[in-house]
């Protein structure tokens, strides 16, 4: 961990801006950019809390490495079809649980909202990320991602990443 209250406080700091970014870069429908928040070798995962708790592997989502990252944002650019949405994502209660350089492990709450054209706002997901991020010079970049929503039922199909 850092030193001081203040290195900390600036390590957690730097870490919700970084989520804040990537949450505004979802909620603009940047799709094609989302790979370039994670390295090369990432590991990112969507579970079920009640899997995530069972240890079963088994999720909406799970992506090894960022060629496969790449691979689900061209899918839902070019392939995927879905009626038009806004998505909401709201990260909140980040705590930073450990540094050792250049790796700093944090879990945050999330909430995602999904609105589609002529329907009301509707909860998509609530739950947690568990993430492992890397800094690279002044760049922080997910290592490994794991969102566990803690809903077994998913109003519609996840369309977008958390």
């Amino acid at each position: 961990m850092p030193a001081t209250r203040a290195a900390f406080r600036a390590v957690r700091a730097d870490v919700e801006e970084f989520l804040f970014e990537y949450a505004a870069l979802l909620e603009r429908g940047e799709i094609a950019r989302w790979p370039d928040f994670f390295t090369d070798d990432a590991v990112y995962q969507v579970v079920a809390r009640d899997n995530a708790e069972s240890n079963l592997p088994l999720g909406l989502i799970y992506a090894e490495g960022k060629g496969m990252l790449q691979d689900r944002a061209y899918a839902l650019i070019h392939t995927e079809m879905y009626a038009p949405r806004y998505i909401q994502l709201r990260m909140s209660n980040t705590r930073v649980i450990a540094v050792d350089e250049p790796y700093i492990t944090a879990e945050t709450s999330y909430l995602l909202l999904e609105t589609l054209i002529d329907e009301p706002t509707r909860v998509q997901q609530t739950g947690k990320s568990f993430d492992v991020i890397r800094r690279v010079g002044d760049q922080l970049l997910f290592k490994e991602r794991k969102c566990v929503y803690d809903t077994v039922l998913i109003n519609n199909c996840l369309v977008f990443p958390v």
